[in-house]
């Protein structure tokens, strides 16, 4: 396997033709496919036009979306850790810095867009171009071997010398963990030049007369799907092809040859043909081997993770928040977006299919302390929790996802949000009853949710108002609160469960848990604890200038413009997480929901017992402590 982590010094960015021209535009720079999209629609609207002299505009518009597409797909393919998670190059994550940098490595195609709308005003020929030819695509492969190939290693050795790699070759080699968008991420002045390299067999092809307009679609789609397959982070060629056509190992490139380059910048420099590294010297003689076990691996091979937090969907949308649909949009908070909503009948299609297929799939990880954190997902909505005939087969997902990590031999798992939920499991216990020798920790982090919300509790509160006050969290605020000589009005219309959680209250404090019925009790109460959905209607009886503390999953509706209302208790992780890139859910970057946390410090603490059931009022300020001991932070 590859190691991604390196000291690296990044270089300068003041060169001549380092930044590109549209830097400042940020995401506005789209609008500079303008022209190319109103040409294709017009050309699409009006055929009867009697002249066709601006189609060029409609194709390269065309290959410009096709290309992002590529590398879309292939963006996704290398995200999808439960098909190639033991194929993988480099064990570590791919962080936020590293998803910035590469924010906008698309800036290639549109500079290539223009680059070829120059040609065609040049050469206006090129619009009666037919459709097929032969002998250009075969001439058009011929010119690339013998032109482009031998081109570009010239020019890619020349970018390693000291003086133009600290100008300008040091970007792209920023990008620390391979991935088929840091085949793009690079100077502006690189990109100018192998954008006149990439031209050189289409127009020497279509010079001679052979040219056609398959032959510009059919070459600028291989070459970026075969620059995103070897920068992807994960082997996708199998060796065995190589035992049986053994030329073939030097005519094509795979994601381990490029990956080395990534390690050792002074080998393997080719762009697809391997032959040219033989040549010139510079191929890593260790490539084969290393290329046999990474394909060999597949199917055994794997870093097992000693923590799973083990989650699940809310609704079909935000089920697009995960880093194998948009990159970018994963690192950043969940937000409903207006280009998700063509999405949305996709995602329902393909969610019922992932159900069929998978139980839980692997979405994401991270590192802490040299231990593998990973997030592993139930593929159910939230709303499924909540249908009783659901709930048996929810639970065998739950089921299978414990046992299986314990023969993996993960150390805790973590159940998230509605996994853990009272009616559905008893909040874990269910799995460790049944299961007693059970070498895997189940914890539902419940302990350190309700320490986060009762920090944010100010200590001069007096009085306080908990909605879902019969429930594990519910119950533990309270009684804790009343320890504090804090009057808690807890909403309940069961008065037997609220005298069961009033006499588990020290004797001196049970006068401070005080039972109502109605949200109408609570109409001068300033703090309110929300643990069941309340409609705006119920929130009418809050106060102005109340805050809303929530433990509820979905969060309420924030109604009242005179209230203030918190988001779900969270952390921060510590500053040394390392391999960080998706956000969970609407948290911001490196913040993780308290009952995340909670089974992170039981990892880190090295705990051995079961965190499942009711939540023990005793250990609240322990885990607390002990968050903070390890570097977490509340949000």
């Amino acid at each position: 396997m590859l190691d991604a982590r390196r000291k690296y010094s990044p270089g300068k960015e003041d060169a001549p033709f380092f930044a590109w021209p549209w830097k400042y535009l940020g995401s506005y720079k789209y609008l500079l496919y303008g022209p190319f999209l109103a040409e294709f629609l017009y050309s699409t609207y009006w055929e009867e036009r009697q002249s066709h002299e601006c189609d060029w505009c409609m194709h390269i518009f065309m290959i410009c979306m096709l290309r992002s597409l590529i590398h879309q797909l292939w963006s996704s393919y290398d995200a999808m850790l439960f098909l190639n998670h033991d194929r993988r190059l480099s064990q570590s994550g791919i962080d936020y810095k590293q998803i910035d940098n590469e924010w906008h490595w698309d800036n290639f195609i549109i500079l290539q867009a223009i680059v070829a709308s120059v040609i065609c005003l040049i050469f206006p020929t090129l619009s009666e171009l037919p459709i097929w030819e032969t002998r250009g695509i075969i001439c058009c492969i011929f010119l690339h071997v013998v032109l482009v190939e031998p081109l570009y290693y010239c020019v890619h050795r020349l970018s390693h010398v000291s003086v133009f790699f600290e100008r300008y070759h040091w970007l792209h080699h920023s990008s620390i963990v391979p991935h088929p968008f840091a085949a793009g991420h690079s100077s502006f002045l690189e990109h100018l030049i192998l954008s006149v390299i990439v031209e050189i067999p289409l127009l020497g092809t279509t010079l001679i007369g052979y040219g056609s307009i398959s032959m510009f679609y059919s070459y600028i789609l291989v070459f970026d799907f075969l620059r995103c397959l070897g920068h992807s982070n994960f082997e996708v060629i199998p060796h065995q092809i190589f035992d049986i056509l053994p030329p073939l190992k030097y005519l094509i490139y795979t994601p381990t040859y490029h990956g080395i380059h990534h390690t050792d910048m002074g080998k393997n420099f080719c762009l697809f043909m391997p032959l040219l590294d033989i040549l010139g010297s510079t191929i890593d003689e260790h490539y084969w081997n290393l290329h046999k076990e990474t394909s060999s691996s597949a199917g055994r091979k794997r870093r097992i993770p000693d923590f799973v937090f083990l989650a699940h969907g809310v609704d079909v949308v935000s089920s697009l928040h995960a880093p194998f649909i948009f990159r970018s949009f994963s690192s950043k908070p969940f937000s409903t977006r207006f280009f998700l909503l063509p999405l949305w009948p996709i995602s329902l299609l393909v969610i019922p299919t992932m159900w069929a297929f998978a139980k839980t799939f692997p979405v994401s990880f991270y590192e802490l302390k040299g231990r593998l954190f990973q997030l592993w997902a139930v593929p159910r909505f939230g709303f499924q929790y909540f249908l009783p005939f659901a709930a048996e087969g929810i639970n065998k997902h739950i089921e299978d996802a414990i046992l299986r990590a314990d023969r993996l031999g993960v150390k805790v798992i973590n159940l998230a949000a509605l996994n853990k939920n009272e009616a559905l499991n008893g909040g874990g216990a269910l799995f460790v009853s049944k299961h007693p020798k059970l070498r895997i920790r189940v914890v539902h982090g419940n302990t350190l949710t309700a320490a986060v919300i009762l920090k944010g509790i100010p200590q001069d509160v007096t009085e306080v108002f908990v909605s879902g006050s019969t429930s594990k969290l519910g119950r533990a605020i309270a009684i804790y609160l009343a320890r504090r000589r804090v009057r808690v009005l807890m909403l309940t219309k069961s008065t037997e469960r609220f005298t069961t959680i009033q006499k588990e209250a020290p004797v001196d404090c049970q006068n401070f848990l005080v039972q109502v019925t109605e949200y109408q009790a609570a109409k001068h109460c300033k703090t309110w604890i929300i643990g069941k959905w309340t409609t705006p209607q119920e929130q009418r009886w809050a106060p102005p200038g109340t805050h809303f503390h929530q433990f509820v999953v979905p969060t309420i509706i924030s109604f009242r413009g005179d209230c203030t209302y918190g988001s779900l208790a969270a952390m921060k992780l510590p500053d040394n997480v390392e391999g960080l890139g998706m956000c969970e859910y609407t948290l911001e970057r490196g913040a993780v929901h308290a009952c995340h946390a909670g089974g992170v410090v039981h990892l880190l603490e090295g705990w051995t017992h079961h965190e499942v059931g009711a939540v023990d009022v005793d250990q609240i300020d322990v885990v607390w402590e002990a968050a903070l001991r390890h570097g977490l932070k509340p949000c």
